[in-house]
């Protein structure tokens, strides 16, 4: 089981997702538990304000170190768990750090909004995390996003664990493609090696289709995984398609406007 102990100023955004799906039958079941810590309750005043202007200038308006201080401070936790703060400054999440995290028994998250946060806020992380090159409203879609990619990695979330073992990441590659019924859609038909019953041929096409579409849309992968010596030489003759493919393109190409 995982606690998720959360810091947001909106609790109400992550119980709505965490309350359904995969998520939420591993809640129902006993094998997460999220808990959201809200910093606007330690603050005082009617407007109960948790952010401020910026020292020495500039737009927008930084969120107080103060109240996401006592929010941390309520939380019962090991002092050896991880604290992951979304930013998009920290490092790339990967399924690589889920598998790591889901061995954990707990794990705080601290979302931030607004502009930004106070830098002493950040004393408090062991990790700061990104989900992508770009910039999100606050942190709470990215804490979503930790939560979903380590829950499904427990045991009994996911229906039947094979299934996550075959997921794109799972091996470092591209999950290649799949089909189910009806056998033919619109004039598209599932590849006869699947109609085979012939399991070891099925999974080598499997390997094939992972590795040929990981080489095209992300080799930076590959550089990641142990390959086979038979992988090796199955993308060197994806690799020579493609690029004999190119060449046959080009030569219809007029470039005496160029």
């Amino acid at each position: 089981m995982i606690n998720f102990h959360i810091i947001t100023l909106f609790p109400e955004l992550m119980t709505a997702y965490c309350s359904t799906s995969i998520i939420g039958r591993g809640i129902r079941e006993g094998r997460i538990n999220v808990a959201c810590h809200n910093p606007r309750n330690h603050t005082q005043g009617s407007y109960r304000k948790v952010d401020d202007t910026s020292y020495g200038g500039g737009v927008g308006m930084v969120l107080k170190p103060e109240p996401f201080f006592a929010a941390f401070d309520e939380i019962h936790r090991s002092s050896h768990s991880p604290v992951l703060l979304m930013t998009p400054q920290g490092c790339p999440f990967t399924q690589e750090l889920a598998i790591k995290l889901s061995r954990e028994e707990e794990i705080t998250i601290i979302c931030g909004h607004y502009e930004g946060f106070d830098e002493r806020i950040r004393s408090l992380a062991t990790c700061e995390l990104s989900v992508g090159d770009y910039i999100l409203t606050g942190g709470e879609l990215a804490a979503l996003v930790v939560i979903d990619s380590v829950g499904r990695l427990l045991p009994g979330v996911v229906g039947k664990p094979a299934s996550t073992a075959n997921e794109s990441f799972a091996d470092g590659l591209l999950e290649g493609p799949q089909y189910t019924r009806p056998l033919v859609f619109r004039g598209m038909k599932v590849p006869p090696i699947l109609l085979s019953g012939d399991h070891k041929k099925i999974a080598k096409w499997r390997r094939e289709k992972a590795l040929e579409r990981t080489w095209l849309r992300r080799p930076d992968l590959l550089a990641k995984v142990d390959l086979t010596q038979q992988d090796l030489v199955f993308l060197r003759g994806v690799e020579s398609n493609k690029t004999k493919t190119s060449a046959e393109s080009n030569q219809g190409v007029d470039h005496s406007k160029e």
